[in-house]
């Protein structure tokens, strides 16, 4: 290996280091064998598939994508690539730039032919966004970003199939175009994929009256949080407040929460009546409560250093919780005087926190609208894991076809790192939850597993699976003895690989 010279476009064989961890590779090859990824993706990348599986394994086990580090990855870990050649960073840039909107269109379309098209699912949609300061990629805007560093953004959205835990498809799009826009949109694509049998989970940025009506057009069953306090909210939690919320029949021990069920309509425009249910938590209602008081404490401390002062109080903020009284009002020598806290508002306020509301279109139990919501988690994880454990806080590239290949990339990292985390989570469910049965501590542990070069030239385990290495394997329905099956098989093709030169 060169560490102080440019790394030639090929490294042969030869360069490949004498100890290749090896019990992360077996596990994402036992996922890629399960989804049939290899001949999906060779139909429609061919020779390049084997480059872009092992990017993709480079996303999940060393958390980066950074071009430059995927040789020190390549060097030390079996490859999918023909006779496991490693390339260079040049090499992936121009795989980047090579790969076509039309190559990822097509693998999606193959992927969500295979997933379930009859029985009922609930998809779980969300999405994200990142900054992008590169100059030559067309659809960077500036939009509303979660982290506003000042640049534009683009948009990135996935859609996850919480019955099945599978992503199914994914989104990128300019940043200046909001989710509750975009929502409609991704209804048109699932009905493209075949999707009609769906129920969707969204969160409360894409509640709106257009997008309600839209899925009512399409035959969509939805669950959806209730945005905010509004006026139809307000009336039925007053409705409903003291009826439930200590009554033993009306409790979900799972999430320790309340819950009652309300059919009403959403719209007067509605044609359907939809199913309210509305939650009621305890420690919810605590830290509102609490934060509620600290908001008037700031509010109320503001004002006071103000007073007999010619101050214009700004924001509609203050004139919501206080009545604001001036001296000489609209006059020259106008004065702010003191302000006077509007009970009434803050009491309204208060006896509606620890309450929340989620709307269905089918009709469910408060238990099981939470349960299909809470659901989300998974997707949400996905979003965490694709900037957290993936490193694509930012894509490094500077074209547009870059950006594009990068996220279909990332969306393979996510397919084989959502099934990591679902058998895991199986696993626990199982047998109890440890602490190195979380996707990043698992393949920490599974990376200690490595083969030794011999004198001999050929490779050999370093020694006994341990007994936390063999609990991992379980959860993917493979055994201590299915890994030195594995080790033996790539020595043989490490050894195959060496003869042909």
């Amino acid at each position: 290996y060169f560490p102080d010279t440019e790394i030639p476009d090929e490294l042969p064989f030869a360069y490949r280091s004498c100890c290749l961890k090896i019990g992360s590779c077996v596990v994402i090859r036992k996922v890629i064998d399960e989804y049939d990824l290899w001949s999906m993706l060779s139909k429609r990348f061919g020779k390049e598939t084997g480059l872009i599986l092992d990017l993709a394994a480079y996303l999940i086990v060393d958390e980066e994508n950074v071009g430059q580090y995927y040789p020190d990855f390549a060097f030390s870990h079996p490859l999918f690539t023909e006779k496991m050649t490693i390339y260079s960073d040049s090499k992936i840039s121009r795989l980047l730039n090579s790969i076509t909107k039309n190559q990822c269109i097509g693998f999606l379309d193959d992927w969500n032919k295979n997933r379930d098209h009859r029985n009922r699912i609930y998809v779980s949609y969300d999405s994200t966004n990142k900054n992008c300061q590169a100059g030559d990629i067309d659809f960077v805007e500036y939009g509303h970003p979660k982290e506003d560093t000042g640049a534009p953004v683009i948009n990135y959205s996935v859609a996850y199939d919480r019955n099945n835990a599978k992503p199914l498809y994914y989104e990128d799009y300019p940043g200046s175009i909001v989710d509750v826009s975009q929502l409609q949109y991704m209804l048109e694509k699932a009905g493209g994929y075949g999707y009609k049998n769906v129920g969707f989970i969204l969160d409360r940025g894409y509640f709106s009256k257009e997008n309600i009506h839209y899925m009512d057009k399409y035959g969509y069953e939805f669950v959806i949080m209730m945005k905010g306090m509004k006026e139809l909210v307000k009336s039925l939690v007053l409705e409903v407040k003291g009826t439930f919320e200590e009554d033993r029949r009306y409790s979900i021990r799972d999430y320790k929460v309340s819950g009652i069920t309300v059919k009403k309509q959403l719209y007067p425009s509605d044609e359907k009546e939809r199913y309210f249910h509305i939650f009621y938590n305890d420690r919810k209602r605590s830290s509102e409560h609490e934060a509620i008081e600290a908001k008037i404490d700031r509010m109320a401390e503001c004002l006071h250093k103000h007073e007999g002062t010619k101050y214009e109080i700004k924001g509609s903020g203050f004139a919501k919780y206080f009545d604001l009284i001036y001296y000489n009002k609209g006059k020259k020598d106008e004065k702010f005087m003191y302000g006077r806290e509007l009970c009434d508002v803050i009491n309204e306020e208060i006896r509606l926190c620890g309450y929340f509301v989620i709307i269905t279109s089918e009709k469910m139990t408060a238990a099981q609208a939470l349960e299909l919501y809470k659901s989300r988690d998974a997707s949400e994880k996905l979003f965490r894991g694709d900037k957290s454990y993936l490193g694509n806080k930012s894509f490094r590239v500077h074209t547009s076809e870059s950006v594009h290949a990068k996220i279909f990339i990332e969306f393979v990292a996510l397919i084989i790192r959502s099934r990591f985390y679902t058998c895991l989570k199986e696993q626990m469910q199982k047998n109890g939850k440890k602490n190195y049965m979380t996707v990043p501590a698992a393949i920490r542990e599974l990376e200690k597993i490595e083969l030794i070069r011999q004198s001999d030239r050929e490779y050999r385990m370093d020694y006994a699976v341990t007994a936390t290495q063999k609990e991992i394997p379980k959860a993917f329905n493979m055994t201590a003895a299915n890994i030195r099956t594995q080790a033996s098989v790539m020595n043989e093709d490490l050894m195959k690989i060496e003869k042909e030169g």
